[in-house]
Order: C-alpha cells, then sequence, then structure tokens
C-alpha cells in the first residue's frame, strides 16, 4: 500500500496549506505526515501484514490509518496521545489518551494481550515548541529517549523503531543509544518533511536480545 503524492513546485516557504496537505485531505487522511511514514515504510519495510504496533502521539491519526491498512484486518495498533483521536481504522484499535510519561509499560501491553510484544514502535511525537532553538531541541530529546525506552521493555526481538527527533543537540548520543538497542540504525528526512523544519527520523531495524 502506498498513498499517492502530488508534484511539488516550491520548496522553502511555510505553506500550512501546502500540496501534501491537499492531497491528504484528498485521500482521507488526517495530515499530511501521512507522506512521510509512508516513505519511510517504502524505504526500509517498517510495517508487515499482522503486525502488532504501538503508535505515540498518534492523533490526529493519518499513521493509525496508514498503519491499519498496511498490517490489515490481523494486526493491531495501540495508540496514545494526549489529544483525542477521532479516525477508525481498518483493523483493532487500542487508543490511551494519557501523558506517555505517566503510561506504564504493563499498560501498554495490556492492550494486545495475548500478543505480549509489539512488532513496531512509531513515535511521531513533538514537544510544544518554544521558539528557542536549544529548548526545542532538548524538549524533542527527551520525548524520543523515552521512546525508546518503551522500545527496550515492550519490542520483541527483532522488532523496529522508528521516532522524530529534532536536530541538533545531543541526537548524535541518542543515535549511539538506538544503536546499542537495534542491529542497524538508519537516519531518514523524508521528501515530505517542510524545507525549515529541523525534524528528520531514527529508524531502528531488527532489536537486539
Amino acid at each position: 500500500m502506498s498513498v499517492k503524492k502530488p508534484d511539488r513546485k516550491r520548496k522553502g516557504s511555510y505553506e500550512r496549506h501546502d500540496p501534501l496537505y491537499f492531497a491528504a485531505k484528498k485521500q482521507g487522511y488526517a495530515a499530511r505526515s501521512v507522506f512521510k511514514l509512508d516513505e519511510i515504510d517504502r524505504d526500509f519495510k517498517l510495517l508487515k501484514s499482522s503486525d502488532v504496533v504501538l503508535d505515540l502521539g498518534c492523533s490526529p491519526g493519518s499513521w493509525v490509518q496508514f498503519t491499519a491498512d498496511k498490517i490489515g484486518p490481523k494486526g493491531m495498533i495501540v495508540g496514545v496521545d494526549l489529544l483525542p483521536i477521532k479516525i477508525v481504522p481498518t483493523c483493532p484499535f487500542h487508543f490511551v489518551q494519557a501523558d506517555i510519561f505517566e503510561v506504564q509499560p504493563e499498560t501498554l501491553v495490556a492492550g494486545i494481550a495475548p500478543a505480549k510484544m509489539f512488532d513496531v514502535l512509531l513515535s511521531d511525537m513533538a514537544p510544544n515548541t518554544s521558539g528557542i532553538k536549544s529548548v526545542d531541541q532538548d524538549r524533542s530529546l527527551v520525548l524520543c529517549e523515552h521512546a525508546l525506552e518503551i522500545a527496550r521493555q515492550v519490542v520483541r526481538p527483532g522488532g523496529r523503531f522508528c521516532v522524530k527527533i529534532l536536530e541538533g543537540g545531543g541526537m548524535q548520543n541518542f543515535i549511539k543509544e538506538c544503536r546499542a538497542t537495534f542491529e542497524e540504525v538508519k537516519i531518514r528526512t523524508p521528501q515530505g518533511t517542510r524545507t525549515a523544519s529541523m525534524e528528520t527520523y531514527v529508524i531502528g531495524l531488527r532489536k537486539k536480545r
């Protein structure tokens, strides 16, 4: 499954309602971020049929929609976000509306019993930005490190990981931590990323035992 991305006529300026926004709406997706996951999935084969997936920061739901189509009705998604999610995915879905720092791993795994562990952890979480570059980078890093710690506890050996991070600061140390957990670690800035954005994605493949 792949989503159809329109040609981009112009790069550089920020447009809240750019061609990708309208393309996502036309195709029934909750947000333009679906194009980023689509590109990453095509390159790294993150999502497979019948996978059990944990989606952190899942609202408004475009990643849930895409993931559900990829894993099919035999797969399952657990989504976590402070904000509600209104979409109805095409596979079993358990939503936890909470602060991810207050959710225990046992709560996440309880949503997928009897699977016990996740095949994939996705995180498109972003901090509330201050406009101060170093502060925003630090806040992003805290979210990423927490996502990695959750992955260490609830993702099965051989499982996969994808997390959004703001470049700079402690990113290189975070990549080292990921390499201690996954056999292969890749960095990717999808084409759907706005030009002025600092965000990129760290992908971990084949979680170590």
